[in-house]
């Protein structure tokens, strides 16, 4: 089988520094950034993960830019998985090396199916502002981060602005701070899918917060979220039934989500076990 995850505030979570100490050695340092940490997962995920990676296709699927995946490195560097999704689904890591082939294929989708990015930028300066607009990015020449003041983000416009974009093929969410805008055919479930296609058509255990996630989990055989982020206060607001919930939220929704895989993962090898040869 495959394990597809997404990685921040569902693998892994910052935490504040009183916290961090509360928890003591329940949780351990995931991501430095000068010396500072920066994310921490789960000790009990990180030894479930450990182990599960013995036993089925671990594959980290992140909205970051492959420089902040690398910098995970109780990820890149110690679990060390042979396969990677960055940008949002527009790069692929294989063997720590990118995927060009994938890489062409995206970007050629993205011409033929999103508006230019020249006229995004023409619609996105009439909403963003200054006032609650800390800082822009253009990430792996492929899609908009912008971190912003949440407390001051104008939440009609913003909901007025993903309508407007919707509609040129390309997608808004908002994490927290900050507020991404992709073009669709840059997605975490196509890359996915594509990796399941090269990977002889495995099952696919998912899991992810966002509803930068939901193609993700909505190519999954199985999927899980964690009990907060846009994906859970959007089952709140419009009860759905789709996707299945951890009971935890926060840095120990994760203990819930690989207990999930592993229980799953363990039910699949029974039944083709008991599949008659």
């Amino acid at each position: 089988m495959i394990y597809a995850s997404d990685l921040d505030q569902t693998l892994i979570y910052s935490q504040p520094a009183k916290r961090a100490e509360h928890l003591g050695d329940r949780i351990m340092v995931a991501e430095l950034i000068d010396g500072k940490v920066r994310s921490y997962m789960s000790s009990s995920t990180y030894q479930r993960l450990q182990e599960l990676m013995n036993e089925l296709i671990f594959i980290p699927v992140t909205t970051r830019t492959i420089a902040q995946y690398e910098r995970i490195h109780l990820i890149s560097q110690i679990l060390k998985p042979q396969y990677a999704v960055t940008s949002n689904g527009g790069n692929m890591l294989i063997d720590g090396k990118v995927d060009m082939e994938w890489r062409d294929l995206v970007r050629t989708r993205v011409s033929e199916t999103s508006a230019p990015v020249e006229d995004v930028q023409q619609v996105m300066h009439g909403v963003l502002s200054q006032d609650w607009v800390i800082s822009s990015s253009w990430c792996d020449a492929l899609f908009y981060s912008h971190i912003v003041e949440r407390d001051r983000m104008p939440v009609q416009e913003i909901a007025d602005l993903s309508a407007h974009l919707k509609g040129m093929g390309w997608r808004t969410s908002v994490q927290g701070r900050k507020v991404y805008i992709v073009p669709e055919a840059v997605s975490k479930g196509a890359a996915v899918a594509h990796l399941k296609q090269r990977l002889d058509g495995r099952k696919v255990i998912a899991s992810g917060d966002s509803l930068l996630d939901q193609s993700l989990l909505d190519i999954a055989d199985y999927a899980i979220a964690p009990g907060h982020g846009e994906l859970f206060r959007q089952e709140q607001i419009t009860p759905s039934g789709i996707y299945r919930f951890t009971e935890e939220s926060g840095i120990f929704a994760a203990d819930d989500i690989t207990t999930f895989v592993h229980s799953t993962h363990s039910e699949h090898r029974k039944l083709l076990i008991k599949e008659p040869s």
